[in-house]
């Protein structure tokens, strides 16, 4: 695998303090997050988040914050009303309960609505984006498969596959942490390899002195976490951006 499935740390951080400014919409049986530009705009930012959901707070946050720098930013609810609890109750189970639950085929029928709520509520756009952490890394990258963005952006991802990363099509940026027990160094070296091989477009960033899950839900009171954070940020924009025209 280019990286390893969730463990406890996918279920640790902290909750990020501010007030989200975009609103709710409902598309057919499920909730997203809208977060609009300043002004309209032809590009989508469609938002993958790790196992915490649409309903956390720092995700509305960081969609906020794309939408600030121009992007039209939406984060569906891939988990319905089965997202992890944050913060995650000692007693939760992840394995094998929650992750059963939602495989591929339970979360690629949201994104493939999601795909078309943007088409149908916002026909302006035509450039679309993904970003994924953690559990949303993996559809980043099958959709870059399906050739249906002009560039993913990914951070500290988990459950992405060998074959899955072989077939990816478009640009890919990957924020990776020093310390990350899912996305270690053997398989961030691999990943690397492997894009190389393909001749891939692609940039990989490894922060320093920061832990798997810090581009999310780092400790902003740790001012090399808030660093690293905002970096992964712009990291995502800037790639996006160059892949805007």
């Amino acid at each position: 695998m280019a990286s390893l499935p969730p463990g406890s740390c996918c279920m640790e951080g902290y909750a990020h303090h501010g007030e989200p400014v975009g609103t709710i919409a409902k598309y057919t049986d499920f909730d997203v997050y809208v977060a609009k530009p300043a002004v309209a705009t032809d590009k989508v930012i469609v938002y993958l988040t790790d196992i915490f959901g649409m309903p956390f707070t720092n995700h509305k946050l960081i969609a906020d914050n794309f939408a600030k720098q121009g992007f039209l930013t939406v984060v569906p609810n891939l988990f319905y009303d089965d997202h992890v609890p944050f913060p995650r109750p000692d007693d939760f189970d992840l394995f094998p309960g929650w992750v059963s639950r939602h495989q591929p085929e339970h979360t690629e029928p949201i994104i493939e609505k999601t795909l078309e709520y943007v088409k149908k509520e916002f026909p302006a756009v035509t450039k679309f984006f993904s970003v994924g952490y953690c559990y949303g890394a993996k559809y980043v990258v099958r959709l870059l498969d399906e050739g249906k963005l002009a560039a993913g952006f990914i951070a500290h991802p988990s459950f992405v596959t060998e074959e899955e990363l072989r077939a990816i099509k478009g640009p890919l940026s990957i924020a990776a942490a020093e310390t990350d027990v899912i996305f270690p160094e053997e398989k961030r070296h691999q990943s690397e390899a492997i894009l190389k091989e393909m001749k891939a477009t692609y940039n990989i960033v490894l922060y320093s002195s920061v832990a798997h899950g810090f581009a999310v839900r780092g400790d902003s009171s740790d001012e090399v976490v808030t660093w690293t954070q905002e970096a992964a940020f712009w990291q995502a924009v800037q790639w996006f951006t160059r892949f805007s025209k």
